[in-house]
């Protein structure tokens, strides 16, 4: 019961994160390609309740001034925070198209939760906007890598023989690569002169096709074990088909198995994703993943002065530790 409990908190708060990255377009202020040139690393935002006509309930926030020591609050104009305000335009799913957001400051102020880069782009929306490339990538070529594994490993297992040692073959010579360095690889032969749509497309592919082997393994291991039971040999006496059988008795065994592989493979690649992008081999500027928003910190005096550009690698452990804390009570 403990556990039960455990996995549905775990699901909600990752629940609850995904639906922030999918509505990204409606939390974040701003679009992630806006630029401001005169507010390069410019850092976060302090919002304030406290003026000089006393206590506010509403809150508000100063416009950034740059001076020769950095930035300082414009205190001479007060700038109050506005919620479900009309800005740039976005779509939700690339179908349902707004221009309001959550929240926002009248210009010339703007408030930044986390933040400017160096081009003066709010980093809070790049987080969120980058948080769909990343999320979406993990995801969807974990769903390629479980598809293709849950195939292999069925047959393998189901049918046996020489079909068995030829696909187990294959999948011992997948394991045995330097899996980073073969991705690196890999991308790098690819074309690098592409659309951020059609890069998007090639990470999920090449991430997704290469990590395989080992849930196959698992579920060839799982259906092995289940096409042996009683139950199975009963129904297969009494002249049940190889698709009734699989579909009743054996893949459903396959599920929780699959479930738990998901849940680790989901942050490695998004992992694998910020990886190809911090080196410039996965989605490109100026749409923001994680990897690329984190390629900036290459620089050791970027690294040291502005550490809310490190937004990004905090988004990437937090994703990770919830995965990873799914899989541990999924597998207990």
């Amino acid at each position: 019961m403990r556990n039960k409990r455990r996995i549905r908190y775990l699901l909600v708060a990752l629940a609850v994160s995904h639906l922030v990255v999918v509505f990204a377009g409606f939390i974040a202020p701003c679009d992630a390609k806006q630029q401001d040139r005169s507010l390069p690393y410019a850092p976060p935002t302090r919002m304030h309740f406290v003026g000089a006509s006393g206590f506010h309930f509403r809150p508000f926030v100063f416009a950034s001034l740059a001076d020769a020591d950095g930035y300082r609050e414009d205190r001479t104009r007060e700038y109050p925070v506005h919620f479900f305000v009309k800005g740039s335009s976005y779509a939700v799913f690339g179908m349902i198209k707004s221009d309001v957001h959550l929240f926002g400051v009248d210009a010339p102020a703007r408030f930044m939760l986390l933040g400017a880069d160096a081009f003066g782009r709010d980093e809070f929306s790049r987080l969120l906007w980058g948080g769909q490339i990343s999320l979406a990538a993990g995801l969807l070529a974990t769903l390629i890598t479980l598809t293709t594994a849950a195939v292999i490993g069925t047959v393998s297992g189901f049918h046996g023989g020489w079909v068995d040692e030829a696909l187990m073959g294959v999948s011992e010579l997948f394991l045995s690569l330097p899996w980073l360095y073969f991705l690196l690889g890999v991308r790098a032969f690819l074309p690098l002169h592409v659309s951020p749509t059609g890069t998007f497309f090639l990470l999920i592919g090449v991430i997704g096709l290469i990590g395989w082997a080992r849930p196959a393994r698992l579920v060839r291991g799982v259906v092995l074990s289940a096409r042996n039971r009683n139950y199975v040999s009963a129904a297969r006496g009494f002249g049940a088909s190889d698709l009734y059988l699989l579909r009743t008795h054996i893949l459903p065994a396959t599920f929780s198995v699959l479930l738990t592989q998901a849940a680790m493979l989901v942050p490695l690649y998004v992992a694998a994703e910020a990886t190809l992008s911090f080196f410039g081999l996965g989605v490109s500027e100026p749409v923001p993943s994680w990897g690329n928003m984190l390629a900036a910190l290459q620089h050791y005096s970027v690294l040291v002065s502005y550490d809310w550009l490190l937004a990004p690698a905090a988004a990437l452990v937090v994703t990770s530790v919830m995965y990873g804390m799914l899989a541990d009570a999924l597998d207990s």
